[in-house]
């Protein structure tokens, strides 16, 4: 034992000692059990003196105890985008617009007059001719209106005819100086008033026999029923549409266009139609309509154009894609088209990319690229020279080899990182 631990072993002895020697009749005891009574006592002492540190000793545990709970943090995992490298397309495209291919004129088929639909004889897409009955109407009411019009045309031709007689009596007994002269003038009034009264009936029963045959639906000219409004059985009011007709004859497609490709387009102009649901098909057309105003939602202007030469292939609702032809779409895109076609090659060509990937930064089309090995996400504008049903061509902002976010393009933002992770099905992103 070394000297520390004698002197805390003598300091003890003596405390204990003097604990006993404290009580009374102990203090009467011989000493040598006063003795060993000193030596029981000192590790009670001891106890009791470590008691006083109980509150110290417990909020050491207790804080052990906190720190062996804690585990240090750890940064969240990147989330996953869904993400593919783009590769240029390797030409430049000619500027060219969406469309939709329709008849020329389109007019809603309705009765001149109400009544209850009996009969319906063409369906939706049949094929119609000039003076084909579509529909009918009861006519039940519109023959008892012919009845009673053709009745009382009947009795006004009735009074005409004996006005007539008694005019021409009465004409030649006054030329005898047989009858008065005021006699003369009333038969004159009553037979012009006979005249009248014919004319009206004759009116009214051309009338009621025209409301008995407007109960017939009849197309006036030739086409394909795209539409079907009422239903047998239904009463419908007069005016109220029941089929919708196309016009067989002239096919148009109608496109809308940007005020940057609209200002020098004329009347007259040519263009290029092709329809992705006939791949190889090209349709020569010309500019029939140009719109006065633009649209004021979308800001576009309506464009219409003939198909010079339309086969039955070309299907109204069709969607067509519109390139003008050098005479207008160089002229159009002069301070567009060819700026995008020199950034396009600065940039190293045209990317078409799936159109799931189109964001906006403002009023500017953008991408969300993910840059560099960290995988951090950038949101670039880009140009974009062509809409398609499932796809965008990119003509300027785009680099080859760039990663660029295909979907969830709304629910991520610029800086955060991200772990790119190729499409599931890449046929669903094909151009």
């Amino acid at each position: 034992m070394n000297r520390r631990g004698r002197g805390a072993s003598s300091r003890m002895r003596s405390q204990s000692s003097g604990f006993v020697e404290s009580i009374p009749f102990i203090r009467r005891a011989p000493k040598a059990l006063r003795r060993g009574l000193a030596h029981l006592v000192s590790p009670v002492a001891l106890l009791a003196s470590l008691a006083s540190f109980a509150p110290l000793i417990a909020l050491c545990a207790l804080a052990g105890l906190a720190a062996c709970g804690k585990t240090p943090e750890t940064a969240p995992s990147p989330r996953p985008v869904v993400s593919m490298t783009v590769h240029p397309d390797g030409n430049v495209p000619s500027a060219s617009w969406p469309g939709t291919v329709q008849a020329r004129y389109t007019t809603p088929l309705s009765f001149r007059v109400n009544g209850k639909i009996v009969e319906r004889s063409a369906r939706l897409g049949d094929t119609v001719k000039p003076g084909q009955v579509l529909a009918r109407l009861d006519p039940a009411d519109y023959d008892k209106n012919a009845a009673s019009a053709q009745a009382q045309y009947d009795a006004a031709q009735h009074r005409f005819a004996f006005a007539k007689q008694q005019f021409d009596r009465d004409t030649a007994q006054a030329q005898a100086d047989l009858i008065a002269r005021a006699q003369l003038e009333q038969t004159q009034d009553a037979y012009a008033s006979a005249v009248a009264q014919r004319d009206q009936a004759k009116q009214q029963l051309a009338l009621a026999q025209d409301q008995r045959r407007y109960t017939q639906l009849v197309a006036d000219h030739a086409g394909v029923i795209t539409a079907e409004n009422a239903d047998t059985g239904q009463n419908v009011q007069a005016g109220q549409p029941v089929y919708q007709l196309a016009w067989a004859g002239d096919v148009d497609v109608a496109s809308d266009l940007p005020e940057n490709a609209i200002g020098a387009l004329h009347i007259g102009d040519t263009a290029q139609v092709t329809l992705p649901a006939l791949p190889g098909r090209h349709y020569t057309a010309r500019v029939r309509e140009l719109a006065a105003a633009a649209d004021p939602q979308s800001r576009t202007w309506r464009v219409k154009l003939t198909l010079e030469q339309p086969d039955a292939d070309a299907r109204l609702g069709m969607t067509a894609n519109v390139a003008l032809m050098a005479n207008a779409a160089s002229a159009s895109s002069a301070t567009n088209g060819t700026n995008a076609t020199n950034a396009a090659q600065a940039d190293g060509g045209t990317f078409t990319i799936p159109a799931t990937a189109l964001f906006h930064d403002g009023n500017a089309p953008a991408l969300w690229i993910v840059q560099g090995a960290d995988n951090v996400l950038q949101l670039r504008r880009v140009s974009v020279s062509r809409y398609d049903a499932r796809t965008i061509t990119v003509t300027q902002g785009l680099k080859d080899g760039e990663r660029v976010v295909l979907q969830g393009v709304h629910t991520v933002t610029a800086g955060e990182k991200v772990r790119p992770v190729a499409p599931l099905h890449p046929e669903d992103f094909a151009s």
